[in-house]
Order: C-alpha cells, then sequence, then structure tokens
C-alpha cells in the first residue's frame, strides 16, 4: 500500500490539564492507512518542536518522513498553546511542554506502544532533556539544534522584550513572565542530563543563530561524554539546505544502536 505522509490516530491526546493536543501520526511505510488495534505499533518516535513553532516545520515533517521509510513510525506534537492544540501560548513553557510528552507516552502506553524515543528541535530538544531525566519510558533521546542553556537562550533572544511583545514577530506568540520565569528557575540542564542513562544523539549545525553549538558541547559534557554529537558544518538552526543531513543522522544512529535498535 502506498505511504501516507500521516493517518489519524483512533483516539485524542489530552494534556492533564484537559487540553487536546494536535498530532500527526505516520505509520511505517506501506502500513495499513487506517490505524486500528491489529495496526499499533510496537515502537514509536514522538517528535517535538520549538519556541513558537508547531508540529509542521519543514525539517520535522522530514525526519517523520525518513523514519517512515526506514521501517520507524513516529508521531508530530504540538504542544499545548501552540498551533492548533488547545490551550494558552501565555501558559507554554519547557516545564509544561514536558507534561504533555508525558501525556502523549500515557496514551500512546495505553494504546498498546512498548517501545517509544524521542526528538525535539530547539526547546523541545529541552524538553526531551527534561522528560527523559525523570521517564524512564523514553527509550532514546534525540536532540535536534536542542536548546540546554534555557535561561541563557530567553535572555539572548527575549530579554529586551516587554510582556506582551511578540516573539520572533509572531502572531499568537506574546513574551510573557510564565516562560521568563520558568526558563530563570531551569537555568541550565546540566543536572538533568547527567540523570540520562539512555542512548542520547545530538545533531547540531556548527552555524546556529539561535542555539550556538555551545549548547550541544555542553550537553555532551554533562553526560561524561555519553551522548553522541553530530556536527553539521556550515549548518543553520532550521537546518536550511541540510534537512537530509539530519535526517540520515537520526536514521543512521538509530540503526546502528548495537545492532539492535532499542526503538525499532
Amino acid at each position: 500500500m502506498a505511504f501516507t505522509a500521516s493517518t489519524p490516530l483512533p483516539f485524542a491526546i489530552v494534556n492533564r490539564h484537559g487540553e487536546r493536543l494536535d498530532v500527526a501520526y505516520h505509520p511505517v511505510e506501506g502500513a495499513a492507512a487506517e490505524p486500528g488495534a491489529s495496526q499499533v505499533p510496537s515502537a514509536i518516535v514522538v517528535i517535538g518542536h520549538g519556541v513558537t513553532s508547531n508540529k509542521d516545520r519543514p525539517w520535522l515533517v522530514a525526519l517523520s518522513e525518513a523514519l517512515a521509510a526506514a521501517g520507524i513510525a513516529s508521531l508530530r506534537v504540538t504542544f499545548s498553546g501552540n498551533g492548533e492544540s488547545e490551550g494558552r501560548y501565555q501558559d507554554a513553557t519547557p516545564s509544561k511542554e514536558a507534561g504533555d510528552l508525558v501525556s502523549v507516552i500515557d496514551a500512546l502506553q495505553q494504546w498498546g506502544v512498548s517501545r517509544i524515543g524521542y526528538a525535539g528541535h530547539s526547546m523541545g530538544g529541552a524538553v526531551g532533556v527534561l522528560c527523559a531525566a525523570e521517564d524512564s519510558r523514553i527509550r532514546v533521546l534525540v536532540s535536534l539544534a536542542g536548546m540546554f542553556h534555557v535561561e541563557a537562550f530567553m535572555q539572548r533572544q527575549f530579554g529586551h522584550l516587554a510582556p506582551g511583545d511578540l516573539m520572533l514577530d509572531k502572531p499568537g506568540c506574546p513574551w510573557n513572565t510564565a516562560l521568563a520565569e520558568d526558563a530563570a528557575r531551569l537555568g541550565s540542564l546540566t543536572t538533568q542530563a547527567g540523570r540520562i542513562a539512555v542512548p542520547w544523539l545530538l545533531v547540531h549545525g556548527d552555524a546556529d543563530e539561535l542555539v550556538p553549538i555551545a549548547d550541544a558541547d555542553d550537553a555532551c559534557r554533562a553526560t561524561g561524554a555519553r551522548a553522541e554529537l553530530v556536527v553539521l558544518p556550515g549548518v543553520d538552526h532550521r537546518f536550511t539546505g541540510a534537512t537530509p543531513a539530519m535526517t540520515s543522522a537520526v536514521v543512521t544512529w538509530l540503526h546502528g544502536l548495537a545492532g539492535q535498535p532499542p526503538i525499532e
């Protein structure tokens, strides 16, 4: 059967605040178009976006398509308060989004998925670190241009804004107290990174204009060099012109984990 870019889940995913999350499920290439009980994947990679963003960023769609072609199902998620998900943007923080991720994992486990990985871009990378440090159900972790020094990022990019000013000039994305306070509380994710024992891949461009490559270096250092870093020369935060290199790095790494990828 021909591969379809995404197909509906047979259930809604709602976070602990009662807010429905907008998601897109990508079965493995050739799977049935309408997933039912008999089509529950044994493994799935959840994919999260960055600040002011949503599940439909081109590099995240491309990653889902590459995973599907490689025999790995995925679920792109828009965190609450963003895009078409329910909730207020003014409440969207890394900590709340980590809670959203827990709700996604709960729903997938109830569906019957036994192995779950997570890949997050930018602030979605920070969300993955927060969640994987506490939730052993995440079997593998991928950070794509992942944010590590959360407070420093927010101050560098948005500290000059007054509350209510648009972040990155995006309508519906006002700079707000909740995000500033959560970032200040989190600071850097050194402690959380040190708790992560599962395989962890970081893919980062050394020309990233928003999250510097130093974030990835410091994250690897915090794990005692247990994490693996792939540096893409000359590549920016959005993987412009290098999306195939990013997706290839992720797929190759998943297939190469000791010959027995824990997500497959």
